[in-house]
C-alpha cells in the first residue's frame, strides 16, 4: 500500500480527543498544536483532520476544501506565532517528512512550522 494509514497513530488519537494537545488553531479541516518536543522556540504541527498518510497522499486525494483550509490554516499559524513575514516576523521553516527515506515517524500527514531563531542550513551537501 503506497499510502498506508494507521488509524491508531498518535495524531489520529489526538483528533479523536483521546490524547490532549496544546491547540494553536482548529478549523473545519485542520488542527494545529504545539509539538511536545520542540526543536525551536516556535514548533507547531499542522495536520489535516482527514486520514492522509503523507503530503503526496493529501495533495492527490484531499478535497479542494481540505487543501484550501489546510493552507490557510498554515498561514494563520505563522501569523499567530509571529514567524510570518508580516510586521516583525523573521521567517520560519516548513518541513514534512514522508516514508522511510524522509524519516517519517507518524503515518499521518503533518507539517512542522519552526521558527523564533535562525535555524541554519537544512541539509548538508551529500555527494552520493
Amino acid at each position: 500500500m503506497p499510502h498506508a494509514y494507521d488509524p491508531q497513530n498518535i495524531f489520529a488519537r489526538i483528533l479523536r480527543g483521546e490524547i490532549p494537545n496544546k491547540t494553536v488553531l482548529e478549523t473545519a479541516h485542520t488542527l494545529a498544536f504545539h509539538d511536545i518536543q520542540p526543536q525551536a522556540p516556535v514548533h507547531v504541527l499542522v495536520i489535516p483532520k482527514g486520514a492522509y498518510a503523507s503530503y503526496d497522499h493529501f495533495a492527490a486525494e484531499a478535497s479542494d476544501a481540505e487543501i484550501v483550509d489546510f493552507n490557510r490554516a498554515v498561514a494563520e499559524v505563522c501569523r499567530l506565532t509571529g514567524v510570518d513575514l508580516g510586521e516583525g516576523g523573521q521567517g520560519f521553516r516548513a518541513i514534512t517528512n514522508a516514508g522511510a527515506h524522509g524519516v517519517q515517524e507518524v503515518p499521518h500527514y503533518h507539517l512542522h512550522i519552526l521558527g523564533g531563531r535562525p535555524l541554519g542550513r537544512m541539509l548538508a551537501r551529500a555527494d552520493s
